[in-house]
């Protein structure tokens, strides 16, 4: 049986892949998501990861946890994470957990392209967060005999994700950096995500790390030029980092301060994935077809 921690987007889109062959519990902390999760195949539990109390049930009922729920906004640490990974520590009955982090932890890599073996460097407290994450549900694997397995995700798209459509971005005339200042980006398909999520369910190996990451090497201005090319839409204006930080908010600016290539081998070579979407123009070009 598996529980899924944060059953939004990608949650959903796991479960449709599981429904017909597995149990599937999905915690929510809002009653108003029971009826819709139920609806969606799922079990819905009640529990709020911000109330250790209401955790108490979830160590008996699962053999596996994939937790894609995020840590508080604010602060250096994951208090929710925590509070689960305590919860499931009650009981014996958990064998596996998969945690959805983020390639954020690298912080600026000046554009190098490397594999999982290069060490943490956050940048941000948004990054922060998802370290001292990782650290505790890799503790936990080593403490209970658990097979943890984590996933560093970069940045998620689908044209049918809410939040995720890179065309509102291009539509909103959201600026991006010229090309002697632009940065590198990396992508994921939502649902070559929640593809990612079952295969280390199945096959994660114990305190492992695996970038869920599409193969495409692209220039952020680059990716959103070909967005607005594959969909007749105005390419984004372009501006020098001086001029984007005079304009921009320092959380937009954050998302410009960092370039990096991620390597995805492990992704393919140990958990035997086949990306449907191994760069986003494949997935424009589907949904040319669609």
């Amino acid at each position: 049986m598996l529980l899924i921690v944060g059953c939004g987007d990608v949650g959903l889109r796991v479960l449709r892949l599981l429904r017909s062959r597995f149990r599937v519990l999905a915690l929510t902390s809002s009653p108003a998501r029971v009826a819709a999760l139920r609806a969606a195949g799922a079990v819905p539990l009640l529990g709020d990861l911000d109330d250790a109390a209401s955790l108490g049930r979830l160590a008996a009922l699962a053999d596996a946890v994939l937790h894609l729920a995020p840590p508080p906004r604010h602060g250096n640490s994951d208090p929710r994470t925590q509070r689960l990974l305590q919860a499931l520590a009650r009981s014996r009955r958990v064998r596996c957990v998969v945690y959805a982090s983020t390639s954020g932890v690298y912080g600026d890599a000046a554009g190098a392209r490397f594999d999982e073996t290069r060490a943490v460097n956050p940048q941000t407290d948004r990054a922060r967060r998802r370290v001292d994450a990782e650290a505790r549900v890799r503790h936990h694997g080593r403490a209970m005999g658990v097979r943890a397995s984590i996933l560093r995700v970069p940045g998620i798209y689908a044209l049918d994700r809410e939040g995720g459509d890179p065309r509102e971005r291009v539509r909103s005339g959201a600026p991006v950096l010229v090309a002697a200042d632009d940065v590198y980006t990396n992508h994921i398909h939502a649902d070559d995500l929640a593809r990612a999520c079952i295969a280390a369910l199945q096959r994660g190996a114990p305190q492992r790390v695996y970038h869920a990451s599409d193969d495409s090497e692209m220039l952020m201005g680059t990716h959103f030029d070909a967005v607005a090319d594959a969909f007749g839409l105005a390419r984004p204006p372009r501006l020098t980092r001086a001029e984007a930080a005079l304009r921009l908010s320092p959380l937009q600016m954050s998302f410009l301060a960092e370039s990096r290539r991620l390597d995805n081998r492990r992704l393919r070579r140990e958990l035997c994935l086949r990306l449907r979407y191994p760069t986003p123009a494949v997935a424009w070009a589907a949904a040319g077809r669609a």
